[in-house]
């Protein structure tokens, strides 16, 4: 006859293959594409370099410095980003608990009346009510052989890291915000000044002509062309005006305090913007986005949960130690023979459960398939940004290349006019047309840096911000 033991045994083994079956096989890692998709036309020129940490501070305007350190400080959506950073971290706390030794210390103690029609009838006893006093210490400890444990651990981290380049993206997309509307209010300032000379200009050309009329050398219409004209320059001022008062609130919103409490600025300069990329961006644009590395943190932590979910399928074990006293006398309860050790073993086996487990499984395999694709979607829109805004860019280098011809032919023919005025050739309207001319081309020069400049700090934003990856998920 076969020993009681080795019944046991085999029941459990057969147990454990019962559980084991539709036991899904070992998957393999996502391989994730190690460089952007991006082409080399179009993105030619000077060889330029990766975006600083405080890529804003290389346009030398302390303003500016001020406005962003402030955006910083005290914005609502960074605020947001911190706390989804904070309760990742606590995740990890979470599952970190969940993992090893427990450890309980307990206590109770209780009065209770025995029934005249229970089991044990109090006649027999003696008494009717009775005392319970429990102390104990109890420890447990679940073995993690499968690396269930270790794995929702894992994936808590990786969640943690997804949110704290999150938090970093968010802080890049405000700074350019801040950056790309400043820079916004100082065009609008540079071109109302434009827009006030030329107002002067139309002005005088009007009174020429009204002194004209009045002389008969001119029709009455002539005087209509001019108020049309200078109507349109005065328009043109009001939008222009209205244009920075809205960059004003929207400053403040970026920055989060009312627009009386921005810090003073003045009209400057736009700077000037360089025109190169790093030689590398295609193989090192993965780990300077912040975005990416959020969105690769992400398919890590979805692979981690699907380990865990896989390793539901093992049976756990896990072990239980009580170390107590109970006694019915509270004076006793501290006496050696009051004493209630036990310990206890046990094993869980998931043999039938519905198609829970397998359903779990294929939920954190649809989860990998969605991080993937959430991963591959950020990629390409990464590398669209890039090439957009270095596109962008060239195309107004070019053009400004060629405005800046128009600008100086129309301050030649400036310079010429003026030249004839004071010879008596011509009266002064010729001149005041070439003025006209020559500021309408600075205009559209200014509007070309003002473009320049924006595309810039699209593609600092683009390349990242200055932020880097050190750390490689494997």
């Amino acid at each position: 006859m076969r020993p009681r033991g080795g019944r046991v045994l085999a029941m459990l083994a057969l147990g454990c293959a019962a559980g084991c079956a539709g036991f899904p096989p070992k998957p393999q890692p996502v391989k994730l594409p190690t460089d952007a998709p991006l082409t080399s036309s179009g993105l030619t020129g000077d060889r330029g370099d990766w975006p600083a940490e405080k890529w804003w501070k290389h346009y030398g305007d302390p303003v500016l410095d001020q406005l962003i350190d402030m955006a910083l400080a005290a914005s609502p959506t960074l605020a947001t980003a911190h706390a989804r950073f904070d309760s990742a971290e606590q995740s990890v706390r979470i599952a970190g608990a969940a993992a090893g030794a427990r450890v309980e210390a307990s206590g109770d103690t209780s009065r209770q009346r025995l029934s005249d029609n229970g089991l044990f009838p109090p006649q027999l006893l003696g008494f009717h009510w009775y005392n319970m006093n429990d102390l104990g210490l109890q420890a447990s400890y679940t073995f993690d052989w499968w690396g269930k444990q270790r794995d929702a651990v894992e994936a808590a981290i990786d969640e943690a890291h997804a949110a704290q380049a999150d938090r970093t993206a968010a802080a890049l997309m405000l700074a350019s915000s801040v950056a790309d509307t400043y820079f916004g209010w100082q065009s609008d300032q540079s071109r109302l000044a434009l827009a006030q000379e030329r107002e002067a200009t139309v002005a005088r050309e009007g009174g020429i002509m009204a002194a004209r009329i009045r002389a008969d050398l001119e029709s009455a219409d002539e005087a209509h062309r001019a108020d049309s004209n200078l109507a349109a320059v005065r328009e043109k001022i009001a939008d222009l005006e209205g244009s920075a008062r809205l960059r004003i609130v929207a400053l403040a919103a970026l920055v989060g305090c009312p627009p009386d409490q921005l810090p003073a600025m003045a009209a400057r300069p736009l700077p000037a913007v360089g025109n190169g990329l790093p030689d590398d961006v295609r193989i090192d644009l993965i780990a300077r986005r912040a975005d990416l590395t959020a969105s690769r943190w992400r398919v890590e932590a979805a692979q981690k949960n699907r380990e865990a979910a896989r390793a539901e399928f093992f049976p756990d074990v896990s072990i239980n130690a009580l170390i107590g006293v109970q006694s019915v006398d509270l004076g006793k309860l501290l006496q050696y023979n009051s004493r209630v050790p036990a310990a206890t073993a046990a094993i869980h086996l998931p043999i039938f459960d519905g198609g829970r487990l397998k359903a779990r499984y294929g939920a954190s395999q649809a989860a990998i398939d969605e991080a993937v694709a959430g991963y591959q979607d950020t990629l390409v829109s990464a590398a669209r940004d890039v090439a957009t805004q270095a596109t962008s860019r060239a195309r107004i280098a070019a053009q400004r290349t060629q405005r800046l011809v128009e600008v100086e032919a129309a301050e030649l023919l400036k310079s010429s006019a003026a030249a004839r005025v004071r010879q008596g050739v011509t009266d002064s309207r010729a001149e005041l047309a070439a003025t006209e001319s020559w500021i309408e081309q600075r205009d559209e020069l200014l509007q070309l840096d003002s473009a320049a400049l924006s595309s810039d700090i699209g593609l600092q934003r683009a390349l990242g911000g200055g932020y880097q990856r050190n750390e490689k998920p494997e």
